[in-house]
């Protein structure tokens, strides 16, 4: 397994932390509640996401404002992934329909999707994080590279999680 993976599955929580970010979340454990449960754990992730990149044109106004145009076509890089990890987590097909309904979930199964599910969430915080940090470096005017360069890494470290996500829902990982 790659770096992502172990990172991702290293830092797993209980059920109980992932069910108290996720209001109306049940969990996995009926077999027929979980194509809901990853229904709902995606729509929460992409709403915290979307108020996240919501963030964004502000941030770049400011940017522009200050003479930042050289910055734009980095933001709009960063933009992209972010929208497209939004797009993905969004719209991906449930986790447990179709042909995965023949696949044997076992216990330790569900603990790696809730690990990942886990790092979903983590993904929004960070976003959150890097955000800020941006518009601090755009009202400051120092270190906006750097605070885009972090925030791109993060988008394309949270895209590469998807991707694991969806191949380890599949058994190809």
């Amino acid at each position: 397994m790659n770096d992502l993976y172990s990172r991702i599955v290293s830092q797993r929580g209980s059920l109980e932390r992932l069910g108290a970010r996720l209001p109306g979340f049940g969990g996995y454990m009926d077999m027929s509640a979980r194509r809901q449960a990853d229904r709902i754990i995606r729509e929460q992730v992409a709403a915290e996401l979307t108020q996240q990149i919501n963030r964004l044109p502000a941030i770049e106004k400011q940017l522009l404002d200050a003479g930042g145009l050289q910055h734009m076509s980095e933001t709009r890089s960063a933009k992209i992934k972010m929208q497209t990890f939004i797009d993905r987590v969004a719209t991906a097909a449930p986790g447990y329909s179709g042909f995965y309904d023949a696949i044997k979930v076992t216990a330790e199964d569900l603990a790696v999707v809730y690990a990942f599910d886990e790092a979903l969430l983590r993904y929004g915080d960070a976003f959150q994080e890097k955000l800020d940090a941006l518009g601090q470096a755009a009202s400051s005017g120092e270190g906006i590279k750097e605070a885009i360069a972090e925030l791109d890494r993060v988008t394309i470290e949270a895209n590469d999680a998807f991707s694991l996500r969806e191949k380890t829902l599949s058994g190809l990982e």
